[in-house]
């Protein structure tokens, strides 16, 4: 009976193996411009990428964005404030997408489908996948 349930135990262990191997690996979240050209990736972590592939910030889960040396950049605040490495306010990135500036001034918008536009509606680039607040910080604040 234990020869049984060790054998039975074997075969549990290899297919959570097996299942966790063939889980899908998550692609970064891609950042593309108007000629659907990347321009930077956004990995799991945090770590944003560009082109060539190298480093050139950090968002952590928090919304603090750090350069690749780990200088305080800004931060992403969990109400879509935007502010910059001396904490001050320099936009809204809106629930709805909608991006403005400290002056409440409409920039654009982060579409839905990760389409950017400026404040005349035409299209900036592409954030497919990337969260809104990250595309906004990208596109309109110049913090990478």
């Amino acid at each position: 009976m234990i020869a049984y349930k060790e054998n039975k135990m074997k075969k549990v262990i290899g297919l959570l193996l097996l299942l966790l191997c063939m889980a899908p690996v998550s692609d970064a979240q891609t950042i593309r411009n108007t000629n659907y050209s990347v321009v930077a990736k956004i990995d799991q972590d945090g770590t944003v990428r560009n082109s060539n592939h190298s480093v050139i910030a950090h968002i952590s889960s928090d919304g603090v964005i750090r350069d690749s040396n780990q200088h305080y950049l800004g931060k992403i605040e969990s109400d879509g404030d935007i502010r910059d490495h001396n904490h001050s306010y320099l936009g809204k990135v809106e629930s709805n997408g909608t991006v403005r500036n400290r002056n409440n001034s409409y920039l654009g918008k982060v579409e839905n489908d990760g389409t950017v536009r400026d404040s005349n509606h035409r299209v900036m680039g592409y954030a497919k996948g990337v969260p809104i607040r990250y595309a906004a910080v990208f596109f309109f604040f110049n913090f990478f």
